[in-house]
């Protein structure tokens, strides 16, 4: 259901106050439900005014139109073979980086090209979870892991421990659902003697009391915006701090931060074009010196079209990494990427061609 322009004017859309030693990100523009942190009016801007009307198109029309806008298809087969299981849609954002101007690509382009640009970043989409994922399991366990030994395993329960009452409300409804949907399943049954039912089922099936689960299971549960909000919403800044140098980083800097991963994996989880995307929220800059970050502290002050741009959420993930995982070799595999892909133009991305040169950036013995 499309829901009336007149309440879609009237909605509300969570922004986050930065002050001390960061600098504010631009604003989220797709807040989930339930995500909140602090609100704040929003305008709208007006729709267009035309109405849609393009007809769809068979595949042979479709490669027929790339080859009058100049590309070389090649194999003509195995370019209808990529089109057929990718998409024309999806594909088009890759063509469109080879354009010299709109509709007209440069000469000599071909399909290899537009291919090897979506294997690229399909491969940084992968290397970028990899590293939300680190940073996404060690926030949910720094989180459980405090406020656990503050008010307990079930204290989420504890509205006074929130900042926001319909926050809380929102959460304890999701964790209601999560428990009711798992008892709507088939009940897990283990396959082998080295298999074993998940945490969740575990628990409702062998307890009564508490009717929902303790925090560390719920954590598991939740989408990395739910465990935003979470962390967002808590009433008291000492947890906030200690879960944030648990991370080595600052409250505010985390709340950020948190918000750039969650659309940047959601970006990723739907395969969706990241390489040259502009994200519409962007981590906050750390002035402080206590936070890893690039020696060149200047960079994005200094050329601030970086700052919109992926480089800025490459560096802050290294920066976690730094305290979580301070052996990874996640950054040397960053630069393994770029340089098997080196016709790929790294300013799109918001990266200086010296990149690997900052010291902040971990080697590894032989590079």
């Amino acid at each position: 259901m499309i829901a009336d322009s007149r309440a879609l004017s009237a909605r509300t859309v969570v922004f986050v106050r930065y002050g001390g030693n960061t600098t504010s990100p631009e604003p989220l523009n797709d807040a989930q439900p339930g995500d909140l942190l602090l609100p704040s009016n929003r305008t709208l801007r007006a729709r267009g005014s035309g109405t849609y009307a393009k007809p769809a198109l068979s595949e042979s029309d479709l490669l027929h139109r790339w080859e009058q806008r100049g590309l070389d298809l090649g194999d003509r087969d195995r370019s209808a073979r990529y089109l057929r299981h990718i998409g024309y849609y999806r594909l088009s954002a890759y063509v469109r980086s080879f354009e010299q101007q709109r509709d007209v690509l440069r000469p000599g382009t071909t399909f290899d090209d537009v291919l090897g640009l979506y294997i690229f970043d399909r491969k940084l989409r992968l290397l970028v979870l990899d590293a939300v994922e680190r940073v996404e399991v060690a926030t949910r366990a720094a989180i459980g892991d405090r406020m656990s030994l503050v008010s307990g395993p079930h204290w989420y329960e504890d509205a006074h421990l929130f900042a926001n009452r319909r926050s809380h409300a929102v959460l304890l409804s999701k964790v209601d659902t999560i428990v009711e949907d798992q008892l709507a399943r088939p009940a897990d049954q283990p396959s082998h003697a080295d298999s074993f039912t998940a945490a969740l089922e575990h628990y409702l099936t062998q307890y009564d009391q508490p009717s929902r689960p303790p925090s560390w299971i719920v954590l598991e549960e939740l989408s990395l915006g739910s465990v935003r909000t979470i962390y967002s919403s808590l009433a008291d800044p000492s947890y906030k701090s200690a879960i944030a140098r648990s991370l080595g980083l600052m409250t505010p800097v985390l709340d950020s931060w948190l918000l750039s991963y969650q659309r940047v994996r959601n970006i990723s989880a739907h395969h969706s074009r990241l390489w040259n995307r502009g994200l519409g929220v962007y981590p906050a800059i750390p002035k402080s010196r206590d936070i890893e970050w690039l020696q060149d502290r200047k960079l994005f002050a200094r050329e601030p079209w970086r700052g919109q741009r992926l480089y800025p959420v490459l560096v802050s993930l290294q920066s976690v990494l730094h305290t979580i995982a301070p052996g990874s070799a996640w950054s040397g595999r960053l630069a393994d990427l770029l340089a098997e892909h080196s016709t790929v133009p790294l300013a799109p991305m918001g990266i200086p061609r010296d990149w690997y040169d900052d010291p902040f950036w971990p080697r590894r013995p032989n590079d």
